[in-house]
């Protein structure tokens, strides 16, 4: 790893009326330093932004200990409400099935068992389909050859 400074380095001879230097002599040297940010005279004043600010005095009031334990339990109540309401109201959805009746499909040019699978069983879960696609056909993997005979469920 390198490391670079980044100090800007000056070197100056200071100039003395009368006499001229001429050799090397000793050279100072001295790392740049940025000068203040502002002039140090008065302070800024601000004009005022138009903008109404209170000038009371704002003091933190505590908070009980009783009224955090009640707004606990209030965020617990509607908590396990709205959880009960999905819970109730949520109509039982029936799992999709696999179909049982299987038919022999052929493999169009390109397609992969992702497609067939959702070209043979739009209503079925996709995973599924495939699942049983491999199952029913041994095959190793998931690749397949355009024209190729396989039996999957349809429906």
């Amino acid at each position: 790893m390198t490391v670079i400074d980044d100090r800007q380095v000056v070197t100056f001879r200071p100039a003395r009326p009368g006499l001229a230097r001429t050799g090397p002599g000793p050279v100072r040297v001295r790392a740049y330093r940025p000068g203040p940010a502002r002039p140090a005279i008065a302070p800024l004043r601000y004009r005022g932004t138009g903008i109404a600010v209170s000038r009371t005095a704002h003091t933190r009031r505590p908070v009980s200990t009783a009224v955090t334990i009640a707004l606990a339990g209030l965020a617990a109540l509607i908590t396990l409400w709205l959880g009960s309401l999905a819970h109730f109201r949520g109509g039982a959805v029936a799992p999709a099935r696999i179909p049982d009746q299987l038919a022999v499909v052929q493999v169009q040019a390109g397609e992969t068992l992702q497609q067939l699978a959702g070209r043979v069983a739009p209503e079925a879960p996709v995973g599924q389909v495939m699942a049983r696609i491999r199952d029913l056909n041994k095959l190793d993997s998931a690749s397949l050859d355009a024209g190729q005979t396989l039996i999957a469920p349809v429906g």
